[in-house]
């Protein structure tokens, strides 16, 4: 379960912006925060500003993590880390942070990089208090890096081969690390963005990928045929049709068709022919429930862009739900939409915006130094432009 993030000189924000999704104690107790040994945590947390404000870039650095970390190994021995510096910074690194909860225990996982390569890469974990696991440090002088390790399981020899551009992480996966397995399955997560703030996949394929999940998860397959027809779409139901596919290199593929009825005839319909806001809801709950079962991260951008806002509530609900989100999933996403106000309180938004030089800054709804009571109206002071992250017209 992710407890804090932060970053400094990464995309449009250069200056440091930690997100943390501990709730107070004194904050009155709501669905949208998971009671645990490490306090009071958000399971959703939105972002919501301006166009061009840095909203995206707000996420990416938690996907940039769990690349470095789990796929970095993979690059080739001559490629730029995809840390892109502020433009402003280009000659600074960029640090980024994160602490999770794992097995019970605390962990914090810092790393300092530019495009070239790592700087310091550190873990730590917390007993009585946070005790390093592991300390991959530059040596300039020496043109090498000082590894210093504790019960992490991965030999002298073969992290001293680590490459600059490789997390230490990623490469004790692939000899066998158990720790380092588990710490990659630990930071899974489903998102529909890459690093390079573009969908991971076009439309076409998000609805084959979301037909193949359901169709090899049937499960999960019947909730989201309950979830459809109960969010009034005009579906009765949705089929999942395996058919010879014409793709080069492709075999088969699964088919979704829409079910409907209408003056006592059925017929069903090709999802791609399905409104847009039946296709993305379709999708979406491919990325949710894959992480609802058994507790994850969802990462999603622009979640409102093809919904209707009445149906932000049902979504974001399952994640509130104790009946269907069980093991605390927790959902980070962006929208435009300020009706995510009148859903979530103060402490579960964050606000992002830009100044004229081009830096982005980020702050918690909920800690505002002006303050923000519980009372407000947070929707009508948003619009009104009390708390900023509004276009300026």
């Amino acid at each position: 379960m992710l407890i804090t993030y932060a970053f400094s000189n990464f995309n449009s924000f250069r200056n440091r912006v930690e997100i943390n999704l501990a709730v107070g104690e004194k904050t009155a107790k709501t669905d949208w925060a998971a009671e645990t040994e490490a306090g009071r945590i958000s399971k959703v947390m939105a972002v919501i500003g301006a166009n061009g404000a840095g909203k995206t870039n707000l996420l990416l650095p938690l996907l940039f993590m769990r690349w470095f970390m789990a796929q970095s190994f993979h690059a080739a021995p001559d490629s730029l880390i995809p840390c892109q510096p502020h433009y402003l910074a280009e000659d600074e690194p960029t640090q980024l942070e994160c602490t999770f909860r794992f097995e019970g225990t605390l962990w914090r996982y810092e790393l300092t990089c530019t495009p070239h390569q790592v700087l310091r890469e550190a873990l730590y974990r917390q007993d009585a208090r946070f005790r390093n696991v592991f300390e991959r440090l530059w040596d300039e002088r020496a043109r090498r890096y000082n590894i210093r390790q504790r019960a992490f399981g991965f030999t002298s020899t073969e992290a001293a081969k680590t490459r600059k551009n490789t997390s230490l992480i990623a490469a004790a996966a692939q000899y066998g690390v158990p720790l380092a397995g588990d710490l990659i399955k630990a930071c899974a997560c489903a998102t529909n963005i890459t690093l390079h703030e573009l969908p991971s996949v076009s439309p076409a394929h998000a609805l084959d990928n979301a037909a193949q999940y359901f169709f090899d998860n049937p499960r999960q397959a019947t909730t989201m045929r309950r979830l459809l027809a109960d969010w009034d779409f005009g579906l009765q139901g949705v089929d999942l049709v395996m058919r010879d596919a014409y793709a080069e290199g492709m075999r088969e593929r699964v088919m979704p068709y829409g079910l409907h009825e209408s003056h006592g005839r059925r017929f069903r319909l090709p999802m791609n022919r399905e409104s847009s806001g039946t296709q993305s809801a379709f999708v979406l709950l491919a990325h949710c429930l894959s992480q609802l079962e058994n507790g994850g991260l969802v990462i999603l951008d622009a979640l409102d862009s093809t919904l209707h806002p009445h149906l932000l509530e049902p979504l974001l609900g399952l994640f509130a739900s104790a009946k269907t989100n069980p093991h605390h999933a927790q959902l980070l996403f962006t929208c435009h939409s300020a009706d995510v106000l009148h859903i979530l309180n103060k402490e579960h938004v964050m606000l992002v915006e830009k100044d004229e030089d081009g830096e982005s800054d980020s702050y918690r709804l909920g800690r505002m130094m002006a303050g923000v009571r519980l009372r407000d109206n947070l929707y009508a002071k948003y619009m009104a432009g009390a708390y900023g992250a509004i276009p300026r017209l």
